[in-house]
């Protein structure tokens, strides 16, 4: 083994500098990592493939690891931090201290902005916190498609339920977060697609459907350079996410990430080294010292493998920066620290704001006026008080520094003697201060939580599973009727909805339900967001990132395809024979018509939008869109490709969108580019993409059934 070339070397409790080979910050963070992997020794190389073995020791204090979810020991002789994760993936989750955290806008609420610039700052906004509470990991952003709407974890994954849509949004989380020197963890690597049984069943899928339809986000996780990612707990056609060769051999070889695979909490079910997983988490049964050193005796573990997983750990903190801060940056005790700020707050406020979604608004009843033409009055009901629903359950939850009320959000908007309010508990009340009002908002939700999936999508069901939470308290099993019963008896009906994904609004189509305006759990801000976009203070531009669904089990999904059936050869296995018929492609393909649901990318705005000349150029799509409405709003034109019938593709894809923000009148030529990959489906001869000959259809829309524009090419 090479000497260390080393100058100076202090206590690791202490030290600012160590250096050697590897420090010269001009140099790649592949050179930099290959020459301090150089100047290990081997028990410093075992040492970061796995959390703490024996218990909290993972520094040079004893009780660091009481701080983290996750930990690896530092190397103290060479000045490598330990590595201090933290869930995650809409913020800082810290129970040990409450309230010292931003409870941000979920995942699922974030894909519904359909902005990227948005998602930049969703990125660099947690990635402070975590870097102020001394993590230098992050696990998240959540990633997997939302094949079930009853998943339990659907409120934390970005892209909602379509490939391109997370594909796209992912890339500037990662860069954001990562850009303030924390390493980001796409998870969870692949096919989590339900809670139910997720620590047995093995998700059925051929190999096409998983590039076309679940590596997608990932692989543009790894475009934005992502330093790790987290395998599942289920099994991929019946071998465990952690130890499969094919899925992660996937990963490593055909996306070209460079990063480092750990394991979900508990994931790791041997030595899976040689497998593709480089660090168990959060202890060491199978990836410990002993293992491997055995394992390397035996032959049956290679030297190579085991220095190209140290070698990614290493390559994702020099690539972050984790390697060139001060030691101290890294201190356990900053995790006590209240991360949350003026500007955090402000931020979390405009990204909920960015992220609401109106559905429906018959007659112009939004936006409201406290005033014209005499002074309103407003009964607000239901989950408008202490009882506000704003995130889910599990890794994916935070603990809210504040959380603002709506009906006090509500009454920073009008006077306060016109705004009555009652938490739905009693329902004749409710009714008779809603027969009184001018207007009735009310205030509907349900949660989801990791662990299991919803009992169904109506809004009655899901939080009485949450009983230790201050959310949904109240009469949460007549939401339905409530705003049924509100609807009889006042015409100017509005309901505002917190959910974690698809919900069934039988009410939808009500004469008097006059307005629909829908978050997707958007932090502690969502009441002061949903009140600036009931009152005009904001424009809503968010846009559904999954279908709506009119009725329970609406795509046909069997028992065999979920939850799954025993099979004599695997405890549970769940079948993906719908393929690539995922969310609006099974509506588009059965052309289902919406009554009291809405279709993937629907949401409106107090303006309106035409577009017209539509020109296509090579891979250039190209067309105007004009404000034709009195209020400046963004528009969100969407892009949908119809393969040639050779191809065997669902009938409509998304390929392509821009949130463009227009001023009165102002109109502004929308380019839409194109790549080989959006004309390419998977060939599982070749195993690769191949770019499909023939005619394409080109439609732009304002969602996935309102087509405005319509073309044709084979884009030679």
């Amino acid at each position: 083994m090479p000497l260390l070339m080393m100058i100076i070397m202090i206590s690791v409790c202490t030290a600012t500098l160590v250096e050697g080979p590897w420090s010269n910050k001009n140099d790649p963070p592949e050179q930099r990592a290959k020459a301090l992997l150089l100047n290990m020794t081997q028990s410093e190389k075992l040492s970061m493939l796995h959390g703490p073995r024996y218990g909290p020791c993972c520094s040079c204090t004893q009780n660091s690891s009481c701080a983290y979810v996750g930990n690896i020991n530092a190397v103290e002789r060479l000045g490598i931090p330990p590595t201090t994760m933290n869930d995650g993936p809409q913020g800082f989750r810290d129970n040990v201290h409450p309230g010292t955290t931003t409870a941000w806008p979920s995942g699922l609420s974030m894909a519904a902005s359909w902005d990227v610039e948005a998602m930049k700052e969703w990125g660099i906004g947690m990635g402070k916190e975590f870097y102020a509470k001394g993590a230098n990991v992050q696990l998240g952003p959540g990633l997997c498609v939302a094949r079930l709407p009853r998943n339990g974890r659907n409120f934390e994954y970005l892209s909602g339920e379509d490939p391109y849509l997370g594909y796209t949004l992912v890339k500037p989380v990662i860069e954001g977060i990562q850009s303030q020197k924390v390493v980001a963890n796409a998870k969870h690597f692949i096919n989590n697609n339900q809670e139910t049984n997720r620590n047995a069943v093995s998700e059925e899928v051929d190999e096409r459907t998983r590039f076309e339809m679940y590596y997608p986000p990932f692989a543009g996780a790894v475009e934005a350079g992502v330093g790790s990612v987290m395998c599942s707990y289920n099994k991929i056609n019946g071998v465990w996410s952690c130890e499969n060769p094919v899925t992660l051999g996937d990963l490593k070889n055909s996306t070209g990430f460079k990063g480092y695979v750990m394991s979900d909490w508990g994931a790791t079910h041997s030595t899976s080294i040689m497998e593709g997983l480089d660090v168990e988490m959060p202890s060491a049964s199978f990836m410990n010292e002993d293992a491997i050193t055995k394992g390397l005796a035996a032959g049956a573990i290679s030297q190579s493998a085991v220095d190209d997983s140290v070698y990614r750990i290493l390559y994702a903190m020099f690539a972050v920066g984790v390697m060139d801060e001060p030691l101290s940056a890294w201190d356990w005790k900053k995790q006590a620290a209240n991360s949350t700020t003026d500007a955090s707050i402000s931020s979390a406020r405009t990204l909920a704001q960015a992220s609401t979604v109106l559905l429906k608004n018959q007659h112009g009843t939004l936006p409201l006026s406290a005033t014209a033409p005499t002074p309103r009055s407003f009964a607000v009901l239901g989950f408008a008080g202490d009882n506000a629903v704003v995130h889910g359950g599990g890794s994916g939850s935070v603990v809210p520094s504040y959380v603002v009320r709506p009906v006090d959000a509500i009454q920073g908007h009008v006077p306060s003697d016109k705004v009555t309010y009652d938490n739905g508990t009693d329902l004749a009340a409710a009714v008779s201060l809603a027969a009184g009002a001018d207007y009735a908002i009310v205030f509907v939700g349900t949660l989801s939580h990791e662990g299991g999936d919803r009992d169904s999508l109506s809004l009655d069901d899901g939080c009485e599973t949450n009983k230790d939470s201050q959310q949904c308290q109240g009469n949460s099993k007549q939401q339905n009727a409530l705003v049924e019963a509100v609807a009889a008896v006042n015409s100017r009906t509005v309901v505002v909805a917190s959910v974690p994904g698809a919900v069934l609004m039988p009410w939808s189509g009500h004469s008097n339900v006059s307005a629909i305006v829908m978050q997707f759990l958007a932090g502690q801000q969502a009441g002061v967001a949903a009140a600036d976009v009931l009152f005009g203070l904001v424009n809503p531009s968010g846009r559904l990132p999954l279908t709506m669904p009119n009725k329970e089990n609406e795509t046909a999904m069997s028992p065999a395809q979920w939850p799954g059936l025993p099979d004599p050869k695997k405890p549970t296995y769940a079948n993906y024979t719908e393929r690539l018929l995922v969310g609006y492609r099974y509506y588009e393909a059965k052309q289902i018509p919406f009554e009291s649901g809405f279709p993937f990318g629907h949401g409106l705005s107090y303006t309106t939008f035409k577009y017209q000349g539509l020109k296509i150029n090579g891979l250039s799509v190209s067309f105007e869109v004009i404000n034709a409405g009195s209020m400046a709003g963004a528009e969100v034109p969407q892009l949908y490709l119809g393969f040639p019938a050779s191809a065997g593709e669902p009938p409509k894809q998304l390929k392509g969108f821009k949130k463009v923000l227009l001023q009165p009148q102002q109109s502004n030529v929308v380019t839409l580019q194109l790549t080989e990959r959006d004309l390419s489906i998977w060939d599982t001869s070749k195993h690769a993409f191949t770019v499909v000959k023939g005619d394409f259809q080109v439609r732009i829309g304002a969602s996935s059934r309102d087509i405005r524009l319509s073309g044709s090419s084979s884009f030679a």
